[in-house]
């Protein structure tokens, strides 16, 4: 899908597998194609697929204007991922009949992929730059932010929870069916849960240990740590004018982060720096998206850019405030970085919980959270080097996954 948080993780699979001398084609929307390009692939535009800005969905999609919170997920889910699924399908066979593939290995987001691998019987691996969290026993069910129950009580509530999922999602499902009688194929058994993911080989970011202890997970879902995107090989990363400033900083340096899509500052940013500033601390911002500056005089303590690249800031920073962006949080927890998370919406509620009850970071419980919150959570991180080596514990399980050459490895294995 042409996010910037779904396509960085997949160009650097994409590079490393061109690296070992693959020929790699990527299907992604336009604006995307050409960081594929840049690393020897070659990327193929979205044509019957509608293309689409993800500033600004809407555009695309109407129902997505100023939908938030379940709403915004179920239009994600209807219109964006399902709908768009059967014109990916169409432009999928039509690559195929141009130069057929040996293998083909999508985003679960991108269900044209499904459709396509089945309609042409092909060898087929999702690579998954979002968490791979499938429903098990012993654990509540996704979507909700919660941690297991404990005892009989808490066993029954996550049993009672997740009949009570599976009755929910059953139109989600439904509306699967139906979409793929659209492509010309037969009704399945998938349900809402496992229809994202390929049934032969999921190459997922993260690992075991970021998720609740489980031993149910299939055989065919391989975690590989981090799948981190460090830019043009040869290419050095743009830095902002105040760079010296984190490199020079005599204090402890905090991120905050609210991805890459979601540019309202309200929601996260502004209140982390009324939080923060009156610390001893160097607060770097990351705007993603936003092109237009924040409202109001910045404090003293505070830098901004846009984009801030990570191999270069992550090491010089003591926490990482985010809205729980998958990518972000595996890249501090690489960095052995504890977490402030507000996670609001989609699967953030999700990464959240997790975070908080590992103890690598403090959940907010909110994706918009009060400055009073942010500080206190802040001055508990900073003081309890608990919640440090918590994150370099699971920093450490990430570093020894392989990332990128470990997927590669996957992807050459299962295209043989």
């Amino acid at each position: 899908m042409p996010f910037a948080g779904h396509a960085r993780p997949v160009r650097a699979v994409a590079a490393e597998l061109v690296r070992r001398g693959h020929d790699v084609r990527v299907y992604t929307g336009r604006s995307y194609t050409g960081m594929f390009d840049e690393v020897g692939a070659r990327g193929v535009p979205w044509r019957a697929a509608p293309d689409l800005d993800e500033r600004d969905l809407g555009a695309t999609f109407p129902r997505m204007r100023d939908a938030k919170g379940f709403r915004q997920v179920l239009i994600n889910l209807q219109d964006l991922f399902l709908g768009t699924a059967p014109a990916q399908c169409e432009d999928l066979l039509a690559l195929a009949a141009d130069e057929p593939w040996d293998l083909i290995a999508g985003d679960p987001m991108a269900l044209g992929t499904r459709f396509a691998a089945e309609r042409l019987g092909s060898r087929w691996a999702t690579v998954s730059p979002i968490a791979v969290w499938p429903p098990g026993k012993g654990i509540p069910p996704t979507g909700l932010g919660l941690t297991p129950g404990r005892g009989l009580v808490g066993t029954a509530r996550d049993a009672v929870l997740g009949a009570g999922a599976r009755a929910g999602t059953a139109a989600l499902t439904r509306l699967y069916q139906g979409t793929r009688e659209q492509v010309g194929l037969p009704r399945d058994r998938e349900t809402f849960a496992t229809m994202w993911f390929s049934p032969q080989l999921v190459v997922a970011a993260g690992s075991p240990g970021i998720d609740y202890p489980r031993h149910d997970l299939p055989a065919h879902v391989r975690f590989v740590g981090d799948l981190t995107d460090d830019g043009v090989p040869g290419r050095p990363a743009a830095l902002p004018s105040w760079w010296t400033d984190v490199e020079q900083a005599g204090v402890p340096v905090v991120h905050v982060t609210q991805g890459t899509a979601n540019v309202d500052p309200t929601d996260l940013i502004l209140p982390t720096l009324e939080a923060l500033a009156d610390e001893d601390v160097l607060v770097v911002v990351g705007l993603g998206h936003r092109t237009d500056p924040l409202p109001g005089p910045l404090p003293a303590n505070a830098r901004v850019a846009p984009m801030v690249p990570y191999p270069q800031l992550l090491p010089h920073v003591s926490v990482v405030v985010t809205n729980g962006g998958y990518g972000a949080v595996l890249q501090a927890l690489r960095h052995d970085i504890p977490l402030i998370v507000a996670g609001g919406d989609l699967d953030k509620p999700e990464i959240a919980a997790r975070i908080g009850w590992h103890g690598a970071g403090i959940n907010l419980r909110t994706g918009t959270p009060r400055p009073a919150a942010i500080a206190d959570a802040y001055r508990a991180v900073a003081a309890d080097p608990r919640y440090r080596s918590t994150a370099a514990r699971l920093g450490a399980e990430l570093r020894s996954l392989g990332g990128t050459r470990a997927a590669a490895d996957l992807l050459e294995r299962h295209a043989a």
